[in-house]
């Protein structure tokens, strides 16, 4: 296993549900709080990560956030972000950001997605792997407030404001319990004239049909979490037929969302055998104590799978990507040149 799992950190893989507010490692929380006046239960970068369940990962998501303050905080994120991921092979990332409470705050989302692309850039020219954005939308600040942020980087882009090309679509996270996330329907239908790719959050506490709504209401493109998916005969047959990709991030649901009390138990090698196109990624990797290599080599490990079948799911992730035909065949070109383990 050893033998696979190193071979498997150094597949060329790409990770498309990934937050970049979740990379940050808590030694790097502690100095930008440090630096920004913000106070912190603890200065323990150990003890900073911990959580039981999805609320209270939520309040230590946002207590990350709360560290972020200034272009250059951003820019550090970003770059800090992508040569991390860089050491376990990732080649390319559609890296989810959130900015809607640095907004409410008195952020300005021009500065946040220039820091972004600032440090994005410099970590694509140190290491190869490029990284495009998908800016969420915060459903606990309502579906008003996700319409005026999908306007503001539509208004940035044709402005031609710095980074605002790098982010090329638009999605939702936060809970959904008690959320009904077809009423983020104008903010899609804005994001759709505007010619945005669009995904969404729906699956960690929602049902088969409320992730049915969401593909019609808000045409959606890619489903993120995606867990209930085969609950329905109907949805399932939809998403293989149109292919429509999920992003599933199996310990993720383990370990933050406690969807499943061990990796074992998770709907990821059901959700493969029915032909839905079910990639594996990381979600919140520093605050899961995770890398995509790790966790390509951990799924292995639980389904009982082996290199072809881990080839299988890195070349799935190419597919579900948003890069052009011609970025995903250099892609596939490069897994099709990785060695495997030895004999």
């Amino acid at each position: 296993m050893e033998a696979l799992a190193r071979a498997l950190d150094a597949l060329p893989k790409v990770d498309l549900h990934c937050h970049l507010e979740g990379t940050m490692q808590p030694a790097t929380v502690v100095e930008l709080a440090h630096k920004n006046g913000v106070a912190l239960p603890t200065d323990d970068p150990a003890e900073l990560y911990s959580y039981s369940s999805l609320d209270e990962f939520l309040t230590v998501f946002w207590l990350v956030q709360s560290t972020l303050v200034d272009r250059d905080d951003w820019a550090r994120l970003a770059h800090e972000a992508v040569t991390a991921s860089a050491r376990h092979g990732v080649v390319h990332q559609e890296c989810f950001f959130t900015p809607t409470r640095h907004l409410a705050s008195g952020q300005r989302l021009a500065g946040i997605v220039a820091g972004l692309d600032e440090g994005l850039s410099a970590a694509e020219t140190e290491t190869g792997t490029t990284c495009r954005l998908v800016v969420d939308m915060d459903r606990a600040f309502g579906p008003e407030a996700g319409r005026q942020l999908v306007e503001e980087l539509v208004d940035l882009r044709s402005a031609g404001s710095p980074g605002a090309e790098r982010v090329i679509g638009v999605g939702m996270d936060s809970t959904e319990l008690g959320v009904d996330s077809t009423t983020y329907a104008p903010a899609y239908d804005v994001a759709r004239a505007a010619g945005l790719r669009r995904t969404g959050h729906q699956g960690e506490n929602a049902t088969a049909r409320q992730v049915a709504k969401c593909l019609d209401a808000l045409g959606l493109e890619r489903v993120d979490h995606g867990v209930p998916v085969l609950d329905s005969a109907v949805l399932t047959a939809r998403m293989v037929d149109e292919r429509i990709p999920i992003t599933v991030c199996p310990t993720s649901n383990v370990v933050i969302a406690r969807c499943f009390d061990r990796l074992e138990d998770h709907v990821l090698p059901r959700m493969r055998a029915a032909g839905l196109l079910a990639t594996v990624n990381t979600d919140d990797p520093a605050l899961s104590d995770l890398d995509l290599g790790r966790e390509y080599a951990a799924v292995a490990e639980a389904f009982g799978w082996g290199w072809n079948q881990m080839v299988e799911i890195a070349l799935d992730g190419i597919e579900a990507s948003w890069l052009d035909d011609s970025e995903k065949a250099d892609l596939r070109t490069l897994v099709a040149m990785s060695d495997g383990p030895p004999p």
